[in-house]
């Protein structure tokens, strides 16, 4: 069985985790997976990516044509083309909302595509983590490590509302058009474009493509078939899904739902701590 689980952090962002009742109830600004080691095709996404082995070290490179570097844990900036060869070790992966603070945070350790984690930094969490993952290993490692590095995101009020509005349960299979969501926002909808843009760093569409491939993830994980993942996420089909899925990750949904792969979910209670643009 797999596990999805989503926790959300009061307004002080770090005082209090408190489980959530659902599978996927509130977005997770990261979503925290465990498995085997794997491989991926060369891809990107929307997000910070944190790739850790548990013990040894992985490969990383920015392409087919680029030489591989070897580390033993990296953070990916958002949409970096990224290739990772991680066979052999099990491997923690974070997916990080790179709106969110943590995210915002994490992005400016990275300087060009990737940045490994110094050793000395990648010690202490191995070490914090322990030989053998769990749930309440990594809910400390990430209270500790992680959820402390933030730093203010300036967003347009107009732009935080429809982010909000995109977040609610099953807000992938209701009215998802300009028209809408520039009306939540409270402009016009050419306007609405450029602060969407301004404010999340790449266009409404691809974002919500994005939302939608983190949506199917987590239900992936939590056991669902790939046609229902797709489903819920707002995809016209398995197909579409599993294409989607390999651009974005490198790799196929069964491959994210197979390897005895566990996950923790993690988001700030919405709107906190956001300053206005």
């Amino acid at each position: 069985m797999f596990s999805c689980g989503h926790l959300d952090v009061m307004s002080d962002f770090a005082s209090m985790l408190l489980q959530a009742t659902s599978g996927v109830a509130t977005w997770p600004a990261a979503m925290i997976v465990w498995g085997p080691g794997f491989t991926t095709t060369a891809h990107r996404h929307h997000c910070v990516q944190l790739i850790m082995s548990m013990h040894g070290s992985l490969l990383i490179r920015s392409g087919p044509d680029a030489r591989w570097r070897k580390c033993g844990a990296v953070l990916v900036r958002p949409d970096a083309v990224h290739e990772i060869d991680a066979r052999g070790s099990t491997i923690l992966l974070g997916f990080i909302d790179a709106e969110s603070e943590m995210g915002v945070a994490l992005s400016e350790r990275v300087n060009g595509d990737f940045a490994p984690v110094p050793p000395r930094q990648l010690a202490r969490w191995r070490e914090a983590l322990g030989p053998t993952l769990n749930e309440a290993r990594v809910d400390r490692w990430l209270t500790k490590y992680l959820l402390r590095r933030r730093r203010a995101v300036a967003i347009h009020p107009g732009i935080q509302r429809v982010l909000t509005y995109l977040r609610e349960p099953r807000a992938m299979l209701g009215d998802l058009s300009l028209t809408k969501l520039a009306g939540i926002a409270g402009l016009s909808r050419s306007r609405f474009m450029h602060a969407f843009t301004e404010s999340v760093g790449i266009p409404v569409r691809p974002y919500i493509l994005w939302l939608r491939v983190q949506l199917a993830a987590c239900e992936l994980i939590d056991g669902a078939t790939i046609t229902t993942a797709a489903y819920h996420a707002g995809f016209s089909d398995a197909a579409h899904l599993t294409r989607t899925f390999r651009r974005m990750f490198g790799t196929t949904p069964s491959d994210l739902a197979l390897g005895n792969r566990l996950s923790r979910g993690f988001s700030p209670e919405a709107g906190s701590d956001k300053r206005q643009g």
